[in-house]
């Protein structure tokens, strides 16, 4: 029973997080696009950091997945059968 939520919640993590992910990258990309469009010269300085805030979101759905995968395949809740 244990192993059935795990499954789920492990499902959830990935897709919630990749949804939140894909989500923030698209309005940052609009946003970076919008901005560079008003103000040509800042366009080097706002696609810093645009890339440096893509990789930050990138990362934090990438510690979802290995907090997933932990549940997944080392989890804790589940006692050990000794055979």
């Amino acid at each position: 029973m244990v192993l059935g939520y795990v499954a789920i919640a492990a499902g959830l993590i990935i897709g919630l997080g990749a949804v939140g992910a894909c989500i923030g990258i698209g309005i940052m990309g609009s946003k970076y696009l919008e901005a560079s469009a008003r103000q040509p010269e800042l366009m080097n300085a706002l696609q810093t950091k645009m890339f440096l805030l893509a990789g930050l979101i990138d990362a934090a759905f990438l510690i979802g997945v290995g907090i997933a995968m932990m549940f997944a395949f080392a989890n804790p809740f589940v006692e050990a059968v000794a055979s």
